[in-house]
C-alpha cells in the first residue's frame, strides 16, 4: 500500500491519472456496516498502518461480514484475537479461488487477501525476540503486523535471561541482519528487555507478556519492570500488545528504509 504522498507524487509526474487517483482516494471514505462497524480501510494510505479487525467480542458471523466488506473495497483484511470459531467461520464462508487466507493460530490472527493484492517490501527490517516459549503468541502478532506492513522479520524465540548464553547467537544474527528496530517480548520480571537494550544501537520496543503468575501476575510485574528500566533507547507498549508493537516497529523500520543509503 502506498502512502498519500506517493499517490500525489505519481499524479504530479504523470505516472497516475487523475481518475485513477480519485478512485484510490475514495478509500478515505469510512465504510459503515449498519450499526455493526465503521471500517477505516484507508488508514494505511494515511498513516502507514493498516486497519485491523478485532475479533474478540464479535460473533463469527459479524467478523465474516466485516471481512467481506474490507475485501470488496480494499482487497485485504487483517483479523486479530480470533478464536477457533472465528477461524472456522472465515474459512467456511470466505475461502475461494480468488482469495488467499493465512491463518496464524499462535498469533490468533488471520490475513485474507485477494489474489491480486500484493504487499510491497519496504526494505524495513524488524528483529523480534522472546524471553520464553510462552511469549511466542504475542511475538507472532508482531511478526504478522510488521510483515503486512512490508518489513522483513528476523526472529529468535526462547532466549531469556534464565539462560543468558542463549541470547548471544540470536543477537549476533540481528546485528548481521542490520535490523532497524528490535521488539522484545517477555513475561515474569521482563529482564531480557533491559539486557537487549543495553547491547544494541537501534530502538527497542518492549512488550510485557501476561503469562506471569504469582506476585505481579498477568504481566503487571513485567510491565512495571520495563517501565522502570534504566536502559535508554527503550519504549514500552501495553501488556500483550503485539499488534501495537508490530505497528510501531514497522513504522520505524519503514522510515529508516526510506532514507537508507543504498
Amino acid at each position: 500500500m502506498q502512502s498519500l504522498k506517493d499517490l500525489l507524487d505519481k499524479v504530479s509526474c504523470g505516472a497516475l491519472s487523475v481518475i485513477e487517483a480519485e478512485r484510490m482516494l475514495r478509500l478515505f471514505l469510512v465504510d459503515e456496516l449498519g450499526c455493526l462497524a465503521k471500517l477505516d480501510g484507508s488508514r494505511e494510505l494515511r498513516s502507514g498502518v493498516p486497519e485491523v479487525v478485532l475479533a474478540e467480542g464479535k460473533s463469527p458471523v459479524d467478523v465474516v461480514e466485516i471481512c467481506r466488506v474490507m475485501l470488496a473495497d480494499h482487497g485485504r483484511v487483517i483479523v486479530s484475537r480470533a478464536s477457533s470459531a472465528h477461524f472456522e467461520a472465515i474459512t467456511g464462508a470466505l475461502l475461494d479461488d480468488d482469495l488467499s487466507v493465512e491463518i496464524n493460530v499462535r498469533a490468533k490472527m488471520a490475513v485474507l487477501k485477494k489474489k491480486t493484492y500484493f504487499v510491497s517490501l519496504s526494505g524495513g527490517r524488524v528483529g523480534v525476540l522472546t524471553a520464553g516459549t510462552s511469549d511466542i503468541s504475542v511475538a507472532e502478532e508482531v511478526r504478522v503486523m510488521a510483515q503486512e506492513m512490508g518489513c522483513v522479520i528476523t526472529a529468535s524465540y526462547d532466549v531469556g535471561v534464565a539462560g543468558l548464553h542463549r541470547l548471544f547467537e540470536p543477537l549476533k544474527e540481528l546485528i548481521r541482519a542490520d535490523v532497524d528496530v528490535v521488539v522484545v517480548v517477555a513475561g515474569r520480571e521482563g529482564a531480557l528487555v533491559s539486557v537487549v537494550s543495553g547491547l544494541v544501537d537501534v530502538p527497542v520496543i518492549a512488550v510485557p507478556a501476561s503469562n506471569s503468575y504469582g506476585f505481579g501476575a498477568g504481566g503487571v510485574g513485567a510491565l512495571m519492570a520495563m517501565l522502570q528500566s534504566c536502559s535508554l533507547g527503550l519504549a514500552v507498549v501495553n501488556i500483550d500488545g503485539g499488534v501495537a508493537a508490530g505497528s510501531v516497529a514497522a513504522l520505524i523500520a519503514n522510515r529508516a528504509a526510506k532514507f537508507r543509503i543504498k
